[in-house]
């Protein structure tokens, strides 16, 4: 699970939502397994959308 800690991380260090186009590319983690990641994250409610598209950590 080293990518679910490297993706968790950038989002807890983020200032402002992001795509996850932009994390696969700021991380080096592939788009699928952001994805993977990301869907995991969000049924576990760790992030939240403040607008269509864009992601960040839960507060």
């Amino acid at each position: 699970m080293e990518n679910y800690d490297v993706v968790l991380d950038y989002f807890k260090k983020l200032k402002e939502p992001v795509s996850a186009g932009t994390i696969a590319e700021e991380t080096g983690v592939d788009r699928k397994s952001v994805d993977k990641i990301m869907k995991k994250l969000k049924e576990d409610e760790v992030i939240v959308s403040p607008k269509r598209c864009y992601w960040e950590y839960k507060k």
